[in-house]
């Protein structure tokens, strides 16, 4: 059975009814009403589900309710220490628990700030507020399989999450082109995902390794942290090369290089034969561009041949710019980091089509980006190393014993 994305346990699932008017709750139906809430038996009071609409406050969730001589200040005030009525947020989840008779008493307010918790404000004898929290237990798996199609496909087919994509598509950004994966490719996921009350599924918590056959080759990649309770996580190769490179491959995630740097073309809009300094990259206009590495814009602006274009200075040695563009997003003096949105694509200045040109400066001397050899993020210590590789000898040894069982099927 295919595992699904649960946006809320318990009360989500029964908010199926029509909306009524703004901050009205509305009633579950009998069909999906489960036997318990909270400690509270759906077969002994009459119980209501809605989720936190535009401008709703607690006052006005609960103002038109039987709550005898009890007023919605003073209910704020006497549960102040445990429940903080002011963080409630939009779409979230609550439930109105009442008497079942002719009157509708309030007998609890319970809000539930995100799947696994509850926050109760009981109206019964004494007024008192408290949270109840779900348990969450966390399961490790390991997946292999072939691309059949697309890595969100291939992980869906397998029953996971698809958002486990997203991820990994960021941890192999520097080493592996997602678009140019080809059909068979062989891959391994270690990841761990977590379950409330050891059965409803939450979801996927952590990558802990992965492999992909790119050209030909197996890309490992491990998370681990070089320095114990830092709390940064880096990803290496099976022999402790670092993932992370200081430049993106590419300035889109999904690229078609339609023109190379060049010392000499045939300009498709002058007409003319002269060099192309740079890459072409082409993708529909409103494409994200990225700034290939951390740096400060230098430059922004638009010239005839260049269109709409910002230009990045990394360090001392490095410079990349990215013309064309259909949007400009970002200002000259501004500090960007890697990976952030700079620009759409467009098709500005000299071009016949959308697309990015991607140029390259090393030593203030443009280059072929394609060919040059980058230098990568902070390398492994040599003290690390050690205890690194004993640390991933299991997990690997798991992924090829999957992948191997897998494969000969």
């Amino acid at each position: 059975m295919k595992k699904i994305n649960i946006l809320y346990l318990g009360l989500i699932l029964l908010i199926s009814c029509s909306k009524k008017a703004e901050n009205e709750a509305t009633p579950a139906s009998n069909s999906k009403t489960p036997q318990d809430i909270c400690g509270f038996a759906a077969s002994e009071y009459n119980i209501v589900f809605d989720t936190i609409r535009p401008g709703a406050t607690f006052g006005n969730l609960i103002q038109y309710q039987n709550l005898g001589t009890r007023q919605v200040y003073d209910i704020v005030a006497a549960v102040k220490d445990s429940f903080d009525v002011r963080n409630i947020h939009l779409h979230k989840p609550f439930a109105l628990v009442r008497s079942k008779d002719r009157f509708k008493k309030l007998e609890a307010f319970i809000y539930q700030p995100d799947r696994g918790t509850y926050c109760v404000i009981d109206f019964r004898d004494s007024l008192k507020a408290y949270t109840k929290i779900r348990p969450l237990k966390i399961k490790e798996k390991t997946i292999a399989g072939a691309l059949d199609g697309s890595l969100s496909e291939a992980l869906n087919k397998e029953g996971v999450d698809v958002s486990l994509a997203t991820r990994l598509t960021k941890v192999y950004a520097w080493s592996i082109d997602f678009f140019k994966l080809q059909k068979g490719n062989k891959f391994g996921i270690t990841f761990t995902e977590r379950f409330i009350d050891d059965t409803l599924y939450d979801g996927v918590d952590s990558l802990k390794a992965a492999f992909f056959e790119y050209k030909g080759k197996l890309i490992y990649a491990f998370p681990f942290e070089q320095n114990v309770g830092s709390g940064k996580l880096e990803y290496f190769d099976e022999n402790g090369k670092a993932l992370k490179n200081f430049f993106l491959k590419a300035p889109l995630k999904f690229v078609n290089i339609t023109s190379h740097y060049a010392k000499s073309r045939f300009h498709p809009v002058q007409q003319i034969w002269k060099a192309h300094k740079g890459t072409d990259y082409a993708a529909p206009t409103g494409t994200p561009i990225m700034t290939t590495a951390s740096g400060i814009v230098e430059q922004t602006g638009y010239t005839a041949g260049n269109g709409n274009f910002v230009k990045v200075k990394h360090d001392r040695t490095y410079s990349t710019q990215y013309l064309h563009m259909s949007k400009i997003l970002a200002r000259r003096g501004q500090h960007v980091n890697q990976g952030d949105v700079i620009g759409k694509v467009g098709s500005t200045g000299l071009a016949t089509g959308p697309h990015v040109c991607y140029r390259f400066w090393k030593n203030g001397v443009q280059v072929d980006a394609l060919k040059l050899k980058l230098p990568s993020s902070e390398a492994m210590g040599k003290q690390n190393l050690p205890r690194y590789l004993a640390y991933i000898k299991p997990l690997k040894k798991e992924l090829d014993s999957i992948a191997s069982i897998k494969y000969k099927k």
